[in-house]
């Protein structure tokens, strides 16, 4: 323990020494682990943001919509989901609390007292807040007797209060849309922008009410949310579901499916998967940077022994050991790489975070702790397998030819 210790003493002497030599030998480390964090914070705390948002769907969330390959849309075959899908899912599935279907029926834009916007447009049933976990902030939102009777109502995002330039409190006011006029009964809870995209620049109205407006010689992009009851027969009526469907497609039993089943938790799988593929596509990118740190302490080490063989001659004539000698120079550059990576740890943090408050409404960044471990542990690693070479010159060096060495 008193040679490891006295080890390290010597190499942090010796680091302290040289300082913008060691500074130099560390900088690919050092940029090396920056960048790696810097790019794992951003896609983590992305991730995380995207999760979040899928946490208020819950894992009861089953969304069915049209299957479409891109070939087949290129060549102008499309599938649909039909207005008759909701009500034999309604009809024929057990276990489905809330259903709600969503489709968008005309046009996008959205008049009022002679300005205009451009808006997403849903038709959707008052299902949607239960299913989705969104809520009215001022009035009420869209009633069953709403759509039952396909009336001119509508609940609009906070962003058309801004563009449309509507009073702080809209609820009773008229907006034009697809040449009707509509009575705003409601404000839902704002959102917020994500990538500088607003996400309340929308306008909800009744499912019958957008039926009635595209007529019946239209096919709509068609969607399908529904929220199961009992989360332990989401399997169970994932099938059900499929079977009918299929059967109310007419499929047979050769032919694959025109829609596809997805479940909150499995979209939310499947982003996660997606961001560490990319993490570690980067990752390995950016790790090129360590490799080329780890060779240039290997070259800077190689010149230390040089400069140092007089002193390893004259350890050795005092009685050092080979092994003395090979840990002396394995812990320095052992050291210098750690001292890297922890200086690169904390740059890549501060970067993330830099970058994450720069963009326009990008999600903090997030530095999870493997990624932090495997840092530390990765530079720790390149100090070991590059340092190795020249610790190993320095303990074979002949203590007579050593003090002999001008």
């Amino acid at each position: 323990m008193n040679v490891f210790l006295e080890s390290v003493r010597s190499a942090l002497a010796s680091i302290r020494a040289h300082r913008l030599r060691s500074f130099l030998t560390s900088l690919g480390i050092i940029i090396g682990v920056a960048s790696v964090i810097t790019v794992v914070s951003l896609i983590q705390g992305l991730s995380k943001s995207v999760s979040d948002q899928f946490e208020g769907l819950g894992g009861n969330g089953l969304t069915i919509r049209p299957h479409n390959e891109f070939k087949d849309m290129m060549r102008g075959k499309m599938n649909y989901l039909r207005f008759d899908d909701v009500e034999q899912l309604r009809v024929r599935v057990e276990g489905i609390r809330h259903l709600s279907p969503l489709f968008v029926p005309a046009s996008s834009e959205v008049r009022f007292t002679g300005m205009s916007a451009t808006a997403q447009v849903y038709a959707t049933m008052a299902s949607y807040q239960e299913v989705n976990g969104r809520y009215v902030r001022l009035g009420r939102f869209i009633s069953d007797s709403d759509d039952a009777g396909a009336r001119r109502v509508a609940v609009i995002g906070e962003k058309l209060i801004d563009d449309l330039h509507l009073p702080a409190d809209p609820v009773g006011q008229f907006v034009l849309y697809a040449n009707e006029w509509f009575k705003i009964v409601g404000v839902m809870e704002k959102q917020g922008e994500i990538f500088g995209m607003s996400r309340d620049n929308y306008m909800i109205i009744p499912y019958k009410t957008g039926q009635s407006i595209i007529g019946n010689n239209t096919r709509p992009q068609l969607m399908i949310t529904v929220a199961v009851g009992d989360l332990g027969r989401l399997d169970a009526t994932r099938s059900h579901i499929r079977m009918v469907m299929r059967q109310a497609h007419r499929l047979k039993a050769d032919q694959p499916d025109d829609f596809e089943i997805e479940s909150a938790d499995q979209i939310a799988r499947s982003f996660d998967k997606l961001s560490g593929t990319v993490t570690l596509v980067m990752g390995g990118v950016v790790g090129i940077a360590l490799l080329v740190g780890g060779i240039g302490i290997m070259n800077i080490m190689l010149v230390s022994v040089k400069e140092r063989t007089r002193e390893i001659g004259i350890c050795k004539a005092i009685g050092a050991r080979s092994r003395d000698i090979l840990l002396q120079f394995l812990i320095e550059a052992v050291t210098l790489s750690l001292l890297g990576g922890l200086v690169g740890l904390a740059i890549g943090y501060a970067l993330g975070a830099l970058i994450a408050g720069i963009i326009p409404d990008f999600p903090p960044a997030v530095v999870p702790w493997w990624a932090v471990t495997l840092a530390v542990l990765f530079s720790g690693s390149v100090g070991i397998v590059f340092g190795v070479v020249p610790a190993s010159q320095a303990a074979r060096l002949d203590p007579i030819e050593a003090l002999r060495y001008e």
